[in-house]
């Protein structure tokens, strides 16, 4: 009868460390696992390497990264259960006004079923979304208001006037927001064509200056409960 000896079969695991000292060693982890093997001639012995990502060194105090708790991180949120006390202005283009309209009907109906009364918004007319960016940007600097919602409508033509605008227009309600320290929301319309326009001012893809109102509201919760300035 053949007799049967039991082998060690030896993992050799480098472990890892943020940065290289050259004082310290390369330091492995031997893990061991029975293995019964028959002792006929042949005898072979199976030695495994596995190695974790990258290559390092390491001391012995030093701990595995995926084993750090995560349960004290604290996530923030704004909130959508009610807006009421908060400010908003609207800031609106008379441009393509058969749309703009029905997008701030949109954005007024969603902040009344969100509890904010009509006279905690101010609702600023402009003659096109170019001007959109730079009367946001004043209103936000004036710290009346908790969110500053912005709502305008480009329909591309036959020429290069599209693109600019829209470029301008974006940036501009973006810089507005980074300048006045107050949300500023992008309540654009870009679209190809009047259908598509329509469509999305309360069509068949729904009403975009609601739901802008509702990212308005949002974000006036996030800043006002988590991200306010320090006095």
């Amino acid at each position: 009868m053949a007799n049967t000896a039991a082998f060690g079969e030896i993992g050799l695991v480098p472990l890892r460390q943020s940065t290289f000292n050259p004082s310290h060693r390369p330091f492995f982890s031997l893990s061991f696992h029975n293995t019964a093997i028959s002792s006929s001639p042949k005898l072979t012995a199976a030695l495994s390497f596995t190695q974790s990502q990258g290559f390092g060194f390491a001391s012995k105090e030093q701990k595995r990264t995926d084993l750090v708790q995560t349960s004290a991180v604290r996530e923030l949120r704004g909130s959508l259960l009610s807006a009421q006390g908060h400010r908003f202005a609207i800031v609106v283009s008379r441009f393509n006004d058969l749309i703009t309209k029905k997008l701030l009907e949109g954005a007024l109906d969603t902040f009344k079923s969100y509890s904010v009364r009509e006279e905690n918004i101010d609702v600023v007319w402009v003659p096109g979304s170019f001007e959109i960016g730079v009367v946001a940007q004043q209103l936000g600097k004036s710290q009346k208001y908790q969110s500053i919602l912005c709502i305008g409508a480009v329909i591309k033509g036959d020429t290069s006037h599209y693109d600019a605008v829209v470029n301008a227009t974006t940036s501009g309600v973006l810089s507005a927001g980074l300048n006045s320290g107050t949300p500023c929301i992008f309540g654009v319309l870009t679209c190809d064509t009047l259908e598509q326009a329509f469509n999305r001012a309360g069509g068949k893809s729904g009403n975009k200056g609601a739901e802008a109102a509702l990212t308005s509201i949002e974000m006036a919760s996030l800043f006002e409960h988590h991200l306010k300035p320090l006095e």
